[in-house]
């Protein structure tokens, strides 16, 4: 498996990052056409060739995905994208 992982800090209060991620799961199912729920905390991330999730924390929104073999050529171009709109949400919040 080839992984992906994005750390971004923010300065958001609890409920807010939350929204954060689950704007975030919304747009790259879009994209991506992840089934996504929630597990406490975290937001997990499911579809073919692909498993991961988005966690809340205090100061910090991680996204952690490993790929399956026939994604892992596509790893730049994901990881790209998540980078991209998970940026773009925060400053909208921030």
């Amino acid at each position: 498996m080839s992984r992906i992982r994005i750390r971004r800090r923010h300065a958001m209060d609890h409920e807010h990052a939350l929204r954060v991620a689950d704007e975030l799961a919304r747009e790259m199912t879009a994209h991506y056409d992840f089934e996504w729920h929630w597990e406490g905390e975290r937001l997990k991330l499911r579809r073919t060739g692909l498993r991961g999730e988005v966690g809340v924390y205090p100061n910090e929104i991680g996204v952690d995905l490993e790929l399956g073999m026939m994604l892992r050529p596509l790893k730049g171009r994901i990881e790209q994208e998540m980078v991209r709109e998970l940026e773009a949400i925060l400053e909208r919040h921030s």
